[in-house]
C-alpha cells in the first residue's frame, strides 16, 4: 500500500479510538470536568501527563531544531527536562495538597483576592493561546502532508477533532484519551529511530546509535561536524549562541513548565498528595523515552537529509522532495543554473530550503523505510499535537467559566457553568485555528514564547506563594502583571513591530525573544518582594494556610522556635 493509505488507515483508527474513549468518558458533572473527578490511578496520569508535556514541539520540533542547530538546540532538551523535574519535585505536591482545580483557583485564595484572581486567569489566557498555536501549526503540517490537503485545511481538521473529545469529555474524556496517545506517539517516535539507527550504525538503540560508528568507522558526530563544516555550517556539536542566550532560554524553558497550567491541572486529577508524587514519577520515565531519543533521530536525519540532496542533480533527487514541496515546506531553487542542488550557509548561494519543523516527519520518507513506518509517524505526530491542544483548552474553557464567571455569579447552577465551560472551549478553538494557519514562529519556538510567558507571570507568585507566608495580594498582581507586560512587549516588539531588528546586537542583555522570560521573572519577583513589604502583610489565616500545606500529613504541627 502506498504512504497515504496507510496514512488514512492508522490516523483513521487513532482517531476513531480518541472519539470513542471520548463517549465512554464524557464528563457529568465539573469536578469530572474539571479534574476527571479526581479518581485517576498514578500510572495512567503518569502516561496522561508525558502525553500531555510531549506536545507537537517535543514531537515535529525539537528534533528538527537540534537537527539544523546542533549543540544550541540543545536549549530545548535541557530546559524542558530540567523544568519538568522543577515542577514534579517543587510544586505539584503542594498544589495537590492545597486541593484547587486550577492554578487562578490557587492565586485568588491564596492571595485571598479576586483581582489577583482575575491576572492569573489573563496570565493562563496569554500562555494557553500562545502554547495551543503552536499546536495547531503542528496538525496543519501533518494534514498538509499525509492527507495531501493545504495547511490551512489541515488546521480545520484538527480543530473539528479536538473540540469533539476536548468539550464532550472535560477532563475525564481528555485523560483516558491521553492514555491512547502517549502510547501512539512514543510507538510513532520509536520505530523509525530504531529502524534508521540500525540503518545508519547497527545498533539497534538510537541513544547508544549516536555515539557508535557508520558503515566506514568514522564516528557520526565528527562525520557530521565535518560535512556541515564544508558546506560553511557551525560544526554540530559546537553552538553559536552565546552562554547568556543560551543559560536564559534555558531557565525560561525551565521555570516556565513549572507555570504552565494546563500541566500543573493534571496533579489534581489523582486521589491523593502521594499518587501526586508518584504519577510525576511515571511521567517523568515515560517523558525521559522520547527526549533521550530525540538527539539521536536529529542527527540521523540531517545527516541522511544531506547525504541525499547535496550536489545531486534537480532531475534525480529523491521522492521525499517533491513529496514535501506540494506543502510548501520544502524550496528549491537552482540559482546557478548548473542542474544540482547546492546545499550551503550561505543563503546567497543556498538552493535548498528545509523547514525545520518537517524534520522528524520527513525522516522516514529519508531512510526510504517502508510506508507504514511513514503512516505510523503521522498517527504519532497528530497524537502528540491533539492531546497537548486538548489540555490547553480545557485550560482556557476552566478559566472562562469558573475562575472568571463564577467568581463573579457564584450562583449559576452547575449545568449552566459546564454549558458556559464547553462554549468557551468552542471558542478558543476558533481563536487557536487562527493562529494555527498565521503562526509568529516555527511550532518549537512559538511554545517557547508560552514558556517565556508562564516563567514571567506564574511562576514567582506560585513559589513564593507556597514557601513564602510575608507575599501579600498587592506584590502578586503587581508581580504577574509587571513580569507578563515586559516579555510580552519584548516579545512583540522584536517579532512583530520590529522583525529586523531581532538579532543580538539590539537585543536588551543579549537575550532573545525566547529566553527573555527569564528576565521577566526575576522582575516579576522583584517587584512582588518590593511591593509586599511597603504593604500590609497576609491575613493570619492565610499564613496559617501555607504552613498546613507544607507539613507533610502525620508530621505534627508547625513549631517556630
Amino acid at each position: 500500500m502506498d504512504i497515504l493509505t496507510w496514512t488514512y488507515i492508522l490516523v483513521g483508527l487513532s482517531f476513531t479510538l480518541y472519539i470513542g474513549i471520548a463517549i465512554w468518558t464524557r464528563a457529568g458533572s465539573t469536578k469530572e470536568f474539571y479534574v476527571a473527578g479526581g479518581g485517576v490511578s498514578p500510572l495512567a496520569n503518569g502516561m496522561a501527563t508525558a502525553a500531555d508535556w510531549m506536545s507537537a514541539a517535543s514531537f515535529i520540533s525539537m528534533a528538527g531544531i537540534i537537527s539544523f542547530a546542533g549543540y544550541d538546540g540543545s536549549v530545548y532538551l535541557m530546559g524542558w527536562t530540567g523544568g519538568y523535574v522543577l515542577l514534579a519535585l517543587l510544586l505539584a505536591p503542594y498544589l495537590r495538597k492545597f486541593g484547587k482545580f486550577t492554578v487562578p483557583d490557587f492565586v485568588g485564595d491564596r492571595y485571598y483576592s479576586n483581582t489577583a484572581k482575575v491576572v492569573a486567569v489573563i496570565c493562563a489566557l496569554f500562555i494557553s493561546f500562545t502554547y495551543v498555536a503552536g499546536q495547531m501549526r503542528g496538525v496543519g503540517i501533518v494534514f498538509s502532508r499525509y492527507l495531501e490537503v493545504p495547511i490551512e485545511w489541515g488546521v480545520v481538521i484538527g480543530m473539528c477533532i479536538v473540540f469533539f473529545y476536548a468539550v464532550l469529555g472535560g477532563m475525564k474524556g481528555i485523560t483516558y484519551t491521553q492514555v491512547a496517545q502517549y502510547c501512539v506517539l512514543i510507538f510513532a517516535y520509536m520505530v523509525p529511530a530504531i529502524f534508521v539507527s540500525m540503518q545508519l550504525t547497527g545498533n539497534p538503540v538510537p541513544q547508544l546509535g549516536l555515539g557508535s560508528e557508520l558503515a566506514d568507522g568514522t564516528a557520526l558526530l565528527d562525520k557530521l561536524d565535518g560535512v556541515l563544516a564544508e558546506l560553511g555550517f557551525a560544526e554540530y556539536t559546537s553552538g553559536r549562541k552565546e552562554m547568556i542566550d543560551l543559560f536564559m532560554i534555558t531557565l525560561a524553558l525551565m521555570v516556565g513548565t513549572a507555570g504552565l497550567p494546563h500541566v500543573i491541572v493534571r496533579f489534581f486529577t489523582v486521589p491523593k498528595v502521594k499518587d501526586a508524587r508518584l504519577s510525576a514519577g511515571y511521567a517523568l520515565a515515560f517523558i525521559a523515552i522520547l527526549y533521550t531519543t530525540a538527539p539521536a533521530i536529529a542527527a540521523f536525519g540531517i545527516y541522511n537529509a544531506i547525504n541525499s540532496t547535496s550536489e545531486k542533480e534537480i532531475s534525480s533527487l529523491p521522492v521525499w522532495i517533491s513529496n514535501w514541496q506540494k506543502t510548501n515546506l520544502i524550496a528549491v531553487d537552482d540559482k546557478n543554473g548548473d542542474g544540482k542542488v547546492q546545499y550551503v550557509a550561505d543563503p546567497e548561494t543556498n538552493e535548498l530550503t528545509i523547514d525545520r519543523d518537517i524534520m522528524v516527519l520527513a525522516s522516514p520518507e529519508i531512510a526510504e523505510l517502508p510506508n507504514w513506518v511513514v503512516g505510523l509517524i503521522a498517527a504519532g505526530a497528530m497524537a502528540a499535537a491533539l492531546s497537548t491542544a486538548a489540555g490547553l483548552l480545557l485550560v482556557i474553557s476552566t478559566s472562562v467559566s469558573r475562575d472568571l464567571f463564577k467568581t463573579f455569579k457564584p450562583e449559576i447552577s452547575e449545568k449552566k457553568e459546564l454549558r458556559i465551560a464547553r462554549l468557551a472551549a468552542a471558542g478558543a478553538v476558533l481563536l487557536a485555528g487562527y493562529f494555527g494557519v498565521n503562526p509568529p514562529g516555527f511550532v518549537a519556538q512559538v511554545v517557547a514564547f508560552a514558556f517565556g510567558l508562564a516563567a514571567a507571570s506564574f511562576f514567582p507568585v506560585i513559589i513564593m506563594g507556597i514557601f513564602s507566608s510575608r507575599i501579600n495580594k498587592e506584590g502578586a498582581i503587581a508581580g504577574m502583571i509587571s513580569g507578563l507586560a515586559f516579555t510580552l512587549a519584548y516579545i512583540i516588539y522584536f517579532k512583530f513591530i520590529s522583525p529586523e531588528l531581532n538579532t543580538a546586537e539590539y537585543w536588551w542583555f543579549g537575550v532573545s525573544p525566547e529566553g527573555i522570560g527569564s528576565i521577566g521573572m526575576f522582575i516579576n519577583f522583584l517587584v512582588c518582594i518590593v511591593v509586599s513589604q511597603f504593604t500590609p502583610a497576609p491575613p493570619q489565616s492565610v499564613q496559617d494556610m501555607i504552613q498546613e500545606i507544607r507539613i507533610p500529613r502525620g508530621a505534627g504541627k508547625a513549631v517556630d522556635h
